[in-house]
């Protein structure tokens, strides 16, 4: 396979079948636009395993719910460009304005409960981090 040019945020996700879930809400809550926009951002983007341990009823809700769904996404944004091997052990605010917690020991890096599964996927506004778990505000 040949290097393609990394692309937006936004577009990374499309890209990325394992993200097929992720990409869709971000589509249905209108932040593609957004992602697609100067950044940069770090999304820590649940993959779709992740989505499918979220109780149905949750993503129901989610779904009828745009501000929520938005409020849901954007919690696993954060404003700049964080590589797995700048994170820094404590809080980092979302662009929801909730606070999660990070944590890099070695290779291993989490924001609050979830785990990093695959670091640094590079976009041409940010940086992609997949995680595998779905990350919920206290809000």
């Amino acid at each position: 396979a040949t290097p393609t040019a990394p692309v937006s945020v936004a577009d990374t996700l499309a890209r990325n079948p394992d993200l097929s879930t992720l990409n869709g809400l971000v589509i249905q809550a209108g932040l593609a636009d957004t992602l697609r926009g100067p950044g940069p951002f770090t999304v820590f983007a649940p993959t779709n395993a992740a989505f499918k341990d979220v109780p149905a009823k949750t993503l129901d809700a989610l779904a009828h719910d745009p501000a929520k769904l938005k409020a849901v996404l954007t919690y696993h944004v954060l404003p700049g460009k964080i590589m797995a091997a700048d994170v820094k052990n404590g809080d980092a605010t979302t662009v929801q304005g909730g606070k999660v917690g990070l944590g890099r020991a070695g290779e291993f890096v989490t924001v609050d409960d979830a785990m990093v599964q695959q670091a640094d996927i590079v976009a041409s506004n940010g940086v992609v981090h997949t995680v595998d778990r779905v990350l919920m505000p206290a809000r």
